[in-house]
């Protein structure tokens, strides 16, 4: 029998704390590590939702867990990537048939009631249109919506969800305001779909960057529905030659960066399990609940930060960022400098290997950073809120481009889409997501 979902916010808070105070005890005392992670996986599984997004960062984002914990932990957790606990198929058939007044035998061709995959917020199951098509329908798990609910409105939970985001502590206000209104976005899958709408047009014509056509009709607030796609999986691609891997990682980097600079736009979830990957060298990109749009007052910039850093010009570059960012200089400005540039790195060199080493280094080295907040000249200036998500896409995205473990010229990636991304500055850009 499967456990019900729980959905209270004192019955949610009870269970993620016993998870903090189990994962404590085995990393203080560097035992019993094996039941705590199981532990940890199954309750966090359970709980779905915001919880479940917490352990399924967990699993991949180099530097989050401890050295000598690691791999035991993201062993049990990783399991959080493919799968949490399915919902049964009588409460699947029940919301098909609340949002379209009819039952999935009658709105597809055929339906699997076994799911092929169950996430934080819903399940994906197997379909075929009436002409044909083969499709993925995510449907979410009965009473997921007052489960994140409930979450959001428990403090420590948000808090820890923010500090994975490495934005605990900055512009805190404003931070909790831009999380709460992305992950209630999440639960509306009519939201996701204009989003895929969206990034299916800008990277239309892109030979390495597939995104699944959406089927409006078959589309609701509960329900989406997709083409399906076929491809294998991170650690299949990371097996694959270097030339190969050269080319996902291209892919991704051109995925992410394009999307920023030109598109106005970030996904703001890079999931190992929402990319598939192909036998030329292409990726499919899924999933786009949680999609950050990005103003001009902070693109513009940021489109002359790459600008400088593919050309090596620093002090370009520095005025770029702190024009982005709005730190005008001393303690907290000379930190969120030196950090910036880090995250460069990629770019500020010919070629680069992003590593496991690396991304851990970016994760820690916000708490460096945050250490200058409270600086004598008081020079911290709180960070715009709608970079709140960045850092979980930095310290995600380098994390899973570690994978394939391949050095690349991201440069000459950037330089493929800079001119575009420059030629925008004129005109205001509107991310219809947003």
């Amino acid at each position: 029998m499967k456990p019900k979902l729980p959905t209270t916010r004192l019955q949610r808070a009870f269970d993620m704390a016993r998870v903090g105070a189990r994962t404590g005890a085995s990393w203080a005392a560097s035992r019993g590590a094996d039941a705590a992670a199981k532990h940890s996986a199954e309750v966090l599984g359970n709980l779905r939702g915001l919880a479940a997004k917490v352990g399924q960062t967990a699993s991949y984002v180099d530097g989050l867990i401890p050295p000598e914990q690691r791999e035991v932990y993201e062993k049990a957790l990783s399991k959080l990537q493919k799968a949490t606990p399915a919902s049964p198929i009588e409460s699947v058939r029940q919301t098909i048939l609340e949002d379209f007044g009819s039952l999935p035998d009658d709105l597809f061709a055929s339906f699997d009631d076994a799911p092929i995959a169950s996430a934080s917020i819903g399940q994906v199951h197997r379909a075929v249109l009436r002409d044909g098509t083969p499709v993925a329908v995510k449907v979410q798990h009965a009473g997921i919506e007052e489960a994140v609910e409930s979450d959001l409105k428990n403090v420590s939970m948000l808090e820890g969800v923010i500090n994975l985001a490495g934005a605990r502590g900055l512009n805190a206000g404003a931070i909790f305001e831009e999380v709460l209104l992305r992950f209630r976005q999440e639960l509306d899958y009519k939201h996701e779909a204009r989003n895929q709408h969206f990034f299916r047009a800008l990277h239309a014509g892109e030979a390495k960057i597939r995104i699944p056509e959406v089927h409006d009709a078959q589309t609701s607030r509960r329900v989406m529905t997709t083409t399906w796609v076929d491809g294998f999986s991170l650690n299949e691609a990371a097996q694959k030659s270097e030339e190969m891997r050269q080319s996902y990682a291209r892919a991704m980097w051109r995925f992410v960066f394009r999307g920023n600079l030109v598109g106005g736009a970030f996904n703001a979830d890079p999931h190992p399990g929402n990319y598939l990957f192909h036998e030329d060298g292409s990726v499919t990109f899924l999933d786009f609940g949680c999609v950050q749009p990005i103003s001009e007052e902070i693109r513009r910039p940021a489109v002359r930060a790459h600008q400088a850093a593919v050309a090596g010009n620093l002090a370009e570059f520095n005025a770029a960022i702190s024009k982005m960012l709005g730190t005008h200089g001393g303690e907290f400005g000379e930190a969120t400098r030196k950090y910036t540039t880090e995250c460069f790195r990629p770019l500020l060199s010919e070629r680069f290997r992003i590593t496991p080493e690396y991304a851990a280094e970016l994760f820690h080295g916000v708490r460096t950073m945050k250490k200058s907040m409270s600086a004598k000249d008081r020079s911290f200036v709180a960070p715009p809120p709608q970079l709140a998500l960045m850092n979980r896409l930095q310290f995600g995205f380098y994390s899973v481009i570690a994978k394939l473990d391949v050095e690349v010229d991201y440069r000459a990636v950037e330089e493929e889409f800079l001119s575009e991304a420059a030629a925008l500055r004129a005109r205001k850009i509107e991310f219809p997501g947003g």
